[in-house]
Order: structure tokens, then C-alpha cells, then sequence
């Protein structure tokens, strides 16, 4: 039988970034995709110029209508933008005992776009962290986060992920990948210590989507039943291999997507 996944998250028009990034990734690595949309967004490579909540009460119908008939062993959560829908979703991930939950707190699209209000940001540190296994900020949003200074090398990632640690989520992934060092090195903090995790750092402007993708990647790996540290190796693998082949879509004239098929395409003899 299939593994399955859900990501709960806000849609992107263009396709490389949220729910349809989430779905690409996880069937890109073998695992079945649901999803309880709970924000659209008018969206595309060049940046974010709408975006469009889904009421509270539907986004309680849809993680109704997925729990209680799929067996989802992985649930990624992505943009959630309003306080009002932070709190349906953590009263759902409750109601159906939601396990192997990853949350990547995404407060800014790669644009630069702010995608939720300042008041939901103390809303998901109070209701969602307790719920999460792991949290995945990049620099600028565990900054956030803490209202701090962005980290400016691995001891102060290490700090901020701790400090992120102490406010209730099991482990704390900070992505390293907009710092400007050679290597792309993501720091993750756990109760029992802090591990690095360093790949190739790949110059490409084709970037739109590498956040959500990554943490997509890491619930696929804990849908198969990967043990946690194996599947951030997975997914720090698969996105490497992803912002490398993304110069080959070319889509869009803004911030390309990056390739979610690149492992298939490459098997089938396609770019």
C-alpha cells in the first residue's frame, strides 16, 4: 500500500512553490498527496499579488474529509495565514491524531512577498509548535520567529534553533540555504543535540518553491517510515538535485521554479 502525506497549506497559481509544490514532491519520491487548501494565492515566478483565505470552517471540513478516510502517516503544514485558520488547523491535527507533523512556518514568499498577517505569527509558535515534530525556518523566518537579528553563522543558527526548541516543537531544522557561505549547511537542533546537515551550494536563480519542497520532501521520508535524520538526508539530497536541474524548465521570466522530476525525467530521458 501506498504511503500517504497531506500538506496543509495555501495554493500557488504558478504552480513551483505550496500545495502544488507539495504534491509534486511527494509523488515525485513515491508517496500518495492529499491537501486541505487553506489559502489561494495569485501567484506566479515574478511575485504574489493576491492572495485569497479560505474560511476557517472549510479548512475543518477538508482535514475532516481527509483523516477520516486516508490513512496519512506524514503531515507537512505550510502557509496558514490568519490566526482563525492556525487554530482550525491545530483543533484538526488534535481531533485525528495527526503524527509525523512537519511545519514549515513560511512568512515571506522567495519574492519577498509578505504571506501572513504579524498576528498569526504568535498564534502558530503558541498552538502549532506543541504539535510539531520538527519546524524547518530559514534564516530570515526563525529570526522572525524570535524577533532577532537574522543569524550570521552555524553557533547562531544553533541559538536561535534552541531557543525555537524551548517554545514546545520537538526538533528545529534552520535552513542555512540563503547565508553566504560555500556550502549550504542546515542546522538541526533536537533535545539529544545539534547535527549538520551540508550539501553543494548551487548559484541559480531558480529558487521559487525551494523551501516548501524541501520540507515536502522531509514528510515523504517520514511517510515511508524513514527515521527523521535519514529523511532530512533525503530531501537535503532530492533538493540539491532539484535547484540544479530547475535551469532546464524554463518557466516563467521571474524566480524559475525548481525541478520536482528531475530524478523521473532524467530515468525517461527527458531535461
Amino acid at each position: 500500500m501506498i504511503p500517504i502525506a497531506v500538506t496543509i497549506a495555501g495554493s500557488d497559481s504558478g504552480g513551483g512553490a505550496g500545495i502544488q509544490a507539495d504534491l509534486k514532491t511527494f509523488s515525485a519520491l513515491g508517496v500518495y498527496g492529499a491537501s486541505v487548501i487553506a489559502a489561494l494565492t495569485a501567484q506566479n515566478t515574478k511575485g504574489v499579488t493576491g492572495i485569497h483565505d479560505v474560511p476557517p470552517e472549510f479548512v475543518t471540513a477538508q482535514l475532516d474529509a481527509v483523516y477520516s478516510d486516508l490513512k496519512v502517516r506524514a503531515t507537512k503544514i505550510g502557509m496558514l495565514s490568519r490566526p482563525a485558520t492556525i487554530e482550525a488547523v491545530a483543533a484538526g491535527l488534535k481531533k485525528h491524531h495527526a503524527r509525523n507533523v512537519v511545519l514549515d512556518p513560511v512568512m515571506v514568499a522567495a519574492s519577498g512577498d509578505r504571506l501572513l498577517v504579524p498576528e498569526a505569527v504568535e498564534t502558530i509558535k503558541r498552538v502549532l509548535f506543541p504539535l510539531a515534530d520538527i519546524i524547518t525556518p530559514n534564516l530570515a523566518e526563525a529570526a522572525a520567529l524570535l524577533d532577532q537579528p537574522i543569524a550570521k553563522h552555524e553557533n547562531e543558527m544553533a541559538a536561535q534553533g534552541e531557543a525555537l526548541l524551548a517554545l514546545g516543537a520537538k526538533a528545529v531544522l534552520v535552513k542555512g540555504g540563503h547565508a553566504a557561505t560555500k556550502h549550504a549547511v542546515d542546522v538541526l537542533i533536537e533535545p539529544s543535540g545539534i547535527r549538520r546537515f551540508t550539501a553543494e551550494r548551487v548559484d541559480t536563480p531558480h529558487t521559487h518553491g525551494t523551501g516548501c519542497t524541501l520540507s515536502s520532501a522531509i514528510t515523504a521520508g517520514l511517510a515511508k517510515g524513514l527515521a527523521l535524520h535519514d529523511a532530512l538526508a533525503a530531501a537535503k539530497s532530492y533538493i540539491t538535485g532539484a535547484l540544479k536541474a530547475g535551469v532546464n524548465l524554463g518557466v516563467g521570466t521571474g524566480r524559475g521554479p525548481v525541478h520536482h522530476f528531475h530524478q523521473l525525467w532524467a530515468k525517461v530521458g527527458m531535461s
